[in-house]
């Protein structure tokens, strides 16, 4: 059975965009007019994201309760404790 075509954009479009928008913002070439406009966007793609990394992890809960196993333990990144960036 095809899925039906979705209006918004997947999460790797949005987070592509979203990256996309950030590089232009940070080059500072822009009106600052342009730049409200890029956050605007920016917050929007954000939000998109966000709401699909919910829908996701509550998917992945109910797949971990239907197998029995309901205890999920959280998510570190080794990467993260060596990096000096924060989001």
């Amino acid at each position: 059975m095809p899925r039906k075509k979705s209006t918004t954009p997947d999460f790797e479009q949005s987070l592509n965009e979203l990256e996309t928008l950030v590089e232009q913002m940070e080059q500072g070439d822009i009106s600052l007019e342009q730049s409200l406009e890029l956050f605007e966007r920016g917050i929007k793609l954000t939000r998109s994201c966000q709401e699909s990394l919910k829908k996701a992890e509550q998917r992945v809960q109910t797949l971990i309760e239907k197998n029995g196993d309901s205890e999920l333990e959280p998510f570190t990144d080794t990467d993260e404790d060596d990096s000096s960036e924060s989001c």
